[in-house]
Protein backbone atom coordinates (compact mmCIF):
# COMPACT_ATOMS: atom_id res chain seq x y z
CA UNK A 1 0.00 0.00 0.00
CA UNK A 2 1.47 3.43 -0.94
CA UNK A 3 2.40 5.81 1.82
CA UNK A 4 0.14 8.87 2.35
CA UNK A 5 1.26 11.93 0.46
CA UNK A 6 0.82 14.13 3.52
CA UNK A 7 1.60 13.37 7.16
CA UNK A 8 1.90 16.93 8.55
CA UNK A 9 0.50 20.37 7.80
CA UNK A 10 2.35 23.66 7.96
CA UNK A 11 0.14 26.73 7.77
CA UNK A 12 0.63 30.37 6.93
CA UNK A 13 -1.17 32.62 9.46
CA UNK A 14 -2.57 35.84 7.94
CA UNK A 15 -5.20 35.10 5.33
CA UNK A 16 -4.95 31.35 5.94
CA UNK A 17 -5.80 30.59 9.56
CA UNK A 18 -6.82 34.07 10.70
CA UNK A 19 -8.54 37.01 9.02
CA UNK A 20 -6.27 39.84 10.15
CA UNK A 21 -6.91 42.24 7.29
CA UNK A 22 -9.02 44.74 9.25
CA UNK A 23 -6.51 45.10 12.07
CA UNK A 24 -3.58 45.41 9.68
CA UNK A 25 -5.37 48.15 7.76
CA UNK A 26 -6.28 49.94 11.00
CA UNK A 27 -2.73 49.96 12.38
CA UNK A 28 -1.05 51.07 9.17
CA UNK A 29 -3.69 53.66 8.32
CA UNK A 30 -3.42 55.14 11.79
CA UNK A 31 0.32 55.51 11.23
CA UNK A 32 -0.22 57.10 7.81
CA UNK A 33 -2.84 59.46 9.25
CA UNK A 34 -0.43 60.52 12.02
CA UNK A 35 1.97 61.66 9.31
CA UNK A 36 -0.68 63.38 7.24
CA UNK A 37 -0.27 60.85 4.43
CA UNK A 38 -3.05 59.24 2.34
CA UNK A 39 -4.63 56.12 3.79
CA UNK A 40 -5.50 53.00 1.82
CA UNK A 41 -8.81 51.13 1.57
CA UNK A 42 -8.91 47.93 3.57
CA UNK A 43 -9.05 45.72 0.48
CA UNK A 44 -5.84 47.28 -0.88
CA UNK A 45 -3.97 45.61 1.96
CA UNK A 46 -4.74 42.18 0.50
CA UNK A 47 -1.90 42.75 -1.96
CA UNK A 48 0.39 44.62 0.44
CA UNK A 49 0.72 41.92 3.11
CA UNK A 50 2.68 38.69 2.95
CA UNK A 51 6.33 39.72 2.90
CA UNK A 52 6.58 40.95 6.46
CA UNK A 53 5.88 44.17 8.33
CA UNK A 54 8.81 46.13 6.91
CA UNK A 55 7.69 45.48 3.34
CA UNK A 56 4.11 46.29 4.29
CA UNK A 57 5.20 49.69 5.58
CA UNK A 58 7.35 50.25 2.50
CA UNK A 59 4.37 49.54 0.25
CA UNK A 60 2.00 51.73 2.26
CA UNK A 61 3.93 54.97 2.76
CA UNK A 62 4.31 57.50 -0.05
CA UNK A 63 7.12 56.42 -2.43
CA UNK A 64 9.26 59.41 -1.47
CA UNK A 65 9.50 58.02 2.09
CA UNK A 66 9.87 54.30 1.34
CA UNK A 67 13.59 54.37 2.15
CA UNK A 68 12.86 55.28 5.78
CA UNK A 69 11.21 52.00 6.80
CA UNK A 70 13.77 51.30 9.54
CA UNK A 71 12.74 54.59 11.15
CA UNK A 72 9.02 53.82 10.97
CA UNK A 73 9.14 50.13 11.85
CA UNK A 74 9.36 50.42 15.68
CA UNK A 75 6.30 52.68 15.88
CA UNK A 76 4.14 50.48 13.66
CA UNK A 77 5.35 47.31 15.36
CA UNK A 78 4.60 48.75 18.80
CA UNK A 79 1.08 49.74 17.77
CA UNK A 80 0.36 46.35 16.26
CA UNK A 81 1.79 44.47 19.23
CA UNK A 82 -0.25 46.59 21.65
CA UNK A 83 -3.43 45.77 19.72
CA UNK A 84 -3.03 42.08 20.52
CA UNK A 85 -5.48 40.00 18.51
CA UNK A 86 -7.76 43.03 18.13
CA UNK A 87 -10.73 42.09 15.96
CA UNK A 88 -8.83 39.33 14.17
CA UNK A 89 -10.55 35.95 14.24
CA UNK A 90 -9.92 32.48 12.83
CA UNK A 91 -11.72 31.80 9.58
CA UNK A 92 -14.89 29.70 10.01
CA UNK A 93 -14.09 26.08 10.71
CA UNK A 94 -10.37 26.57 11.25
CA UNK A 95 -10.27 25.82 14.98
CA UNK A 96 -12.47 22.76 14.54
CA UNK A 97 -10.38 21.35 11.69
CA UNK A 98 -7.10 21.95 13.50
CA UNK A 99 -8.51 20.31 16.63
CA UNK A 100 -9.67 17.29 14.64
CA UNK A 101 -6.28 16.88 12.99
CA UNK A 102 -4.50 17.18 16.33
CA UNK A 103 -6.78 14.53 17.84
CA UNK A 104 -5.73 12.21 15.02
CA UNK A 105 -2.09 12.79 15.92
CA UNK A 106 -1.29 14.85 12.81
CA UNK A 107 1.62 17.24 13.48
CA UNK A 108 0.78 20.91 12.86
CA UNK A 109 2.93 24.03 12.51
CA UNK A 110 2.67 27.74 11.65
CA UNK A 111 5.22 29.69 9.60
CA UNK A 112 4.49 33.38 9.04
CA UNK A 113 6.26 36.52 7.88
CA UNK A 114 4.47 38.47 10.61
CA UNK A 115 6.92 39.48 13.39
CA UNK A 116 7.67 36.46 15.57
CA UNK A 117 6.44 37.93 18.86
CA UNK A 118 3.10 38.94 17.31
CA UNK A 119 2.78 35.60 15.53
CA UNK A 120 3.31 33.61 18.71
CA UNK A 121 0.96 35.82 20.74
CA UNK A 122 -1.79 35.50 18.14
CA UNK A 123 -1.46 31.73 17.87
CA UNK A 124 -1.35 31.26 21.64
CA UNK A 125 -4.41 33.47 22.12
CA UNK A 126 -6.62 32.29 19.26
CA UNK A 127 -5.56 28.64 19.20
CA UNK A 128 -4.80 27.90 22.84
CA UNK A 129 -6.19 24.37 22.54
CA UNK A 130 -4.13 23.39 19.49
CA UNK A 131 -0.78 21.66 20.21
CA UNK A 132 1.30 23.12 17.40
CA UNK A 133 4.70 21.48 17.12
CA UNK A 134 6.27 24.67 15.81
CA UNK A 135 5.27 28.34 15.51
CA UNK A 136 7.58 30.91 13.96
CA UNK A 137 7.21 34.40 12.57
CA UNK A 138 9.85 36.72 11.16
CA UNK A 139 13.09 36.67 13.17
CA UNK A 140 16.17 38.82 12.62
CA UNK A 141 18.88 36.75 11.01
CA UNK A 142 16.52 34.07 9.70
CA UNK A 143 15.46 34.38 6.05
CA UNK A 144 11.74 34.97 5.60
CA UNK A 145 9.41 33.16 3.22
CA UNK A 146 9.70 32.29 0.39
CA UNK A 147 13.08 31.10 1.67
CA UNK A 148 12.42 27.54 2.93
CA UNK A 149 14.51 27.79 6.11
CA UNK A 150 11.61 28.12 8.56
CA UNK A 151 9.40 25.66 6.68
CA UNK A 152 12.16 23.04 6.87
CA UNK A 153 12.63 23.78 10.58
CA UNK A 154 8.89 23.23 11.02
CA UNK A 155 9.11 19.86 9.26
CA UNK A 156 11.92 18.80 11.59
CA UNK A 157 9.90 19.89 14.63
CA UNK A 158 6.97 17.84 13.31
CA UNK A 159 9.23 14.83 12.89
CA UNK A 160 8.13 14.41 9.27
CA UNK A 161 10.24 14.57 6.08
CA UNK A 162 9.63 17.75 4.08
CA UNK A 163 8.31 15.71 1.18
CA UNK A 164 5.49 14.42 3.39
CA UNK A 165 4.41 17.89 4.55
CA UNK A 166 1.77 20.14 3.02
CA UNK A 167 2.36 23.87 3.19
CA UNK A 168 -1.00 25.67 3.21
CA UNK A 169 -1.15 29.36 2.38
CA UNK A 170 -3.11 32.05 0.59
CA UNK A 171 -0.38 33.77 -1.46
CA UNK A 172 2.23 33.10 -4.11
CA UNK A 173 4.82 33.56 -1.37
CA UNK A 174 3.47 30.48 0.41
CA UNK A 175 3.39 28.44 -2.79
CA UNK A 176 6.98 29.41 -3.58
CA UNK A 177 7.97 28.49 -0.01
CA UNK A 178 6.41 25.06 -0.35
CA UNK A 179 8.11 24.41 -3.67
CA UNK A 180 11.48 25.57 -2.35
CA UNK A 181 11.11 23.26 0.65
CA UNK A 182 9.99 20.27 -1.42
CA UNK A 183 6.54 20.28 0.20
CA UNK A 184 3.07 19.94 -1.28
CA UNK A 185 1.87 23.49 -2.11
CA UNK A 186 -1.76 23.87 -1.04
CA UNK A 187 -3.62 27.03 -1.96
CA UNK A 188 -6.00 28.51 0.61
CA UNK A 189 -8.49 29.97 -1.86
CA UNK A 190 -10.56 31.45 0.99
CA UNK A 191 -7.75 33.86 1.94
CA UNK A 192 -6.56 37.31 0.93
CA UNK A 193 -5.36 36.64 -2.63
CA UNK A 194 -7.68 34.12 -4.31
CA UNK A 195 -7.06 31.07 -6.52
CA UNK A 196 -5.69 32.68 -9.69
CA UNK A 197 -2.50 33.90 -8.02
CA UNK A 198 -2.04 30.55 -6.28
CA UNK A 199 -2.46 28.47 -9.42
CA UNK A 200 -0.14 30.73 -11.39
CA UNK A 201 2.49 30.37 -8.67
CA UNK A 202 2.34 26.58 -8.92
CA UNK A 203 -0.15 25.39 -6.30
CA UNK A 204 -0.77 21.66 -6.72
CA UNK A 205 -3.86 21.56 -4.52
CA UNK A 206 -6.55 24.23 -4.30
CA UNK A 207 -8.84 24.13 -1.27
CA UNK A 208 -11.88 26.38 -1.22
CA UNK A 209 -12.41 25.77 2.50
CA UNK A 210 -10.31 24.69 5.47
CA UNK A 211 -12.69 21.75 5.82
CA UNK A 212 -11.15 20.23 2.67
CA UNK A 213 -7.66 20.08 4.15
CA UNK A 214 -7.98 16.80 6.12
CA UNK A 215 -8.83 14.92 2.90
CA UNK A 216 -5.23 15.42 1.80
CA UNK A 217 -4.20 12.78 4.32
CA UNK A 218 -5.85 10.21 2.04
CA UNK A 219 -3.95 11.09 -1.14
CA UNK A 220 -1.45 8.44 -2.20
CA UNK A 221 0.52 10.68 -4.52
CA UNK A 222 -0.94 9.17 -7.68
CA UNK A 223 -3.63 11.78 -8.40
CA UNK A 224 -2.94 14.18 -11.23
CA UNK A 225 -2.40 17.88 -10.62
CA UNK A 226 -5.69 18.58 -12.43
CA UNK A 227 -7.56 16.33 -10.01
CA UNK A 228 -5.92 17.86 -6.97
CA UNK A 229 -6.68 21.40 -8.10
CA UNK A 230 -10.37 20.51 -7.94
CA UNK A 231 -10.22 19.50 -4.28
Amino acid sequence: MPQPLVRAFIFDLDGTLVDTLGDIATVVNEFLRSRGWPEHPKDDYRLKVGRGLANLIRNAVPPAFSDRVDEYFPEVFSSYEAMGTGTSQPYPGVTQVLGSLAERGVPLAVVSNKPDAITKDMVETLFASIPFAFVRGAIDGVPSKPDPTSALAAARACGVPAGECAFVGDSNIDVHTALAAGMLPVGAAWGFRGPDELIEAGAVVMASSITEIPALLNFDGQASREQLLRV
